[in-house]
């Protein structure tokens, strides 16, 4: 029998309306699971008088007939979203005891939908990272363990948290963001689906920056139809985010019909890198036949400027990051430095920066910092826009030819050992996000989806990337490759 906590949102909602179910039972089985989960380490932040509230205010509207789909939902919230009276410190020491006194656009569009917050979920410090490695409260740990072989995996980064805790059904859904890859990565390592919506698509306001012009929100659900609903209930116009789009919000989960017949996918010849795995590559060739035998159209597809993406991805980043970050200076929130005698503001700042900030933090401030200094700024930053801008181009020359969505690689590999990459390697860490980061710089939308296992039994997915805006299209170009792939492998649970 499948428990509460292990239900998809779509089942959860089905089994509210028809009132076989409540939302606090439903809260209350995540609650449970939540509490057993101690070594995954992704729940930091538990609320549950907060979500017992919300879920018996659920429980109230949905018997009085109003009630959207996210209605009585427990899901689990990023530490990067702010969350109004709730610790809310983007996993870093910078922000030890911060709790804002507003709510984030995105965490008060799901409150509104009436889903229930369970709590704050583990994030690389300021999502800068790929293994969840870098936060001030530990590392995550995915659920998902090799066949015969107990050394603890990454979940992926930056919304590692976010991916162990859907993965391990200790909630239905979480929010997740992506700067770089960091819901469509972690999606892929823990056999669940994420989605990067189009840049403006989901507000900004009240998510805690790392690099603006290409962070964005998004779901990280069990299923596309989860992902389809959620975005929903998250994403739309908000006046207080100047980057934010005025576009109405389809009905996404109505546009799920898996008929993708006659549909044109992108298969990009210079995503298949010098050195690609073999297991990658296989993947990425089953998932182009599953679409092929779905009707759809395969076509050989250039993005010519693809291999500039990463470097300037770490131009651009980094920059942004660099001016984001140095509000946090150690003067009207946060962390504060003890000061030694005749210590001034100059040694407050620096002593509060360098306790509060880790090292993979410190290093690329230090990087954006060198990168806009004014010696450099037309060598490496103004480069990097033009790079951008031309990387922009190539994906709307590729639409403009009526392709309808691209299949391609999420990660080089499925999940590693923790410890294995990020401490030894930081350049290796960078090279993790090849394949994603193309999209944050052409601010399209793309999703992941599970496709199958590899050798030692761990997840691997694809990424379907889409036309800007037509998140629905892409959606169900998605569902179309989850029905044909028919993953339904959960990890084993050891915690």
């Amino acid at each position: 029998m499948t428990m509460l906590n292990e239900l998809t949102i779509a089942e959860a909602r089905d089994l509210l309306r028809k009132g076989e179910t409540t939302a606090v039972d439903l809260t209350m089985a995540c609650l449970t699971a939540i509490d057993a989960s101690d070594p995954l380490n992704a729940f930091v932040h538990k609320t549950p008088d907060i979500a017992l509230e919300r879920a018996r205010a659920a429980d109230a509207r949905i018997q009085s007939g109003d009630a959207p789909s996210m209605c009585g939902i427990p899901v689990g919230i990023k530490d990067v979203y702010c969350t109004k009276g709730v610790l809310s410190q983007a996993a870093s020491n910078v922000l030890s005891g911060f709790r804002p006194e507003y709510e984030s656009t995105v965490t008060q569009n799901l409150a509104d939908a009436g889903s229930v917050m369970l709590g704050k979920l583990n994030m690389d410090e300021f999502a800068m990272g790929s293994s969840n490695e870098h936060s001030c409260y530990g590392r995550a740990v995915n659920p998902w363990r090799r066949e015969g072989d107990e050394t603890p995996l990454t979940p992926g980064g930056s919304s590692g948290g976010s991916a162990a805790a859907v993965a391990a059904d200790l909630c239905l859904a979480a929010t997740g963001t992506d700067t770089g890859g960091s819901i469509r990565q972690p999606a892929a390592f823990t056999g669940t689906v994420g989605i990067k919506p189009t840049y403006g698509r989901c507000s900004r306001w009240g998510v805690i920056a790392y690099a603006s012009s290409l962070d964005q929100a998004g779901p990280m659900t069990k299923s596309v139809r989860d992902a389809a609903i959620m975005l929903g209930a998250m994403a739309g116009h908000d006046p207080k985010d100047s980057t934010s789009a005025d576009i109405p919000v389809p009905d996404f989960e109505a546009m799920l019909t898996g008929d993708i017949r006659g549909k044109k996918i992108g298969i990009p010849r210079e995503y298949r890198i010098e050195g690609l795995p073999s297991e990658i590559a296989a993947i990425w060739d089953q998932g182009t036949a599953m679409l092929k035998d779905a009707g759809a159209q395969i076509v050989d597809i250039s993005l010519p400027h693809t291999k500039y993406a990463l470097p300037a991805y770490y131009v651009v980043a980094p920059a942004e990051a660099s001016s984001n970050l140095a509000r946090y200076d150690g003067v009207r929130y946060g962390h504060r430095a003890k000061l030694g005698q005749g210590d001034g503001i100059t040694e407050m700042y620096e002593k509060t920066r360098a306790e509060g900030f880790g090292y993979e933090v410190q290093r690329r401030v230090m990087i954006g910092t060198y990168v806009l200094s004014a010696g450099f700024y037309d060598a490496y930053y103004n480069r990097a826009r033009k790079v951008r801008a031309l990387i922009k181009r190539d994906f709307e020359n590729v639409f403009a030819e009526g392709i309808d969505a691209i299949l391609a690689p999420i990660s080089p590999s499925a999940a590693f050992g923790l410890g294995e990459v990020a401490e030894s390697d930081p350049v290796a860490m960078y090279l993790n996000d090849v394949f994603t980061v193309t999209l944050n710089l052409a601010g399209l939308p793309g999703v992941a989806v599970p496709v199958g296992l590899n050798a030692q039994g761990l997840p691997l997915g694809l990424q379907l990337i889409g036309r800007p805006w037509e998140e629905g299209d892409l959606l169900n170009h998605a569902y179309a490759l989850e029905q044909a792939a028919g993953f339904v492998s959960k990890p084993r649970k050891w915690w």
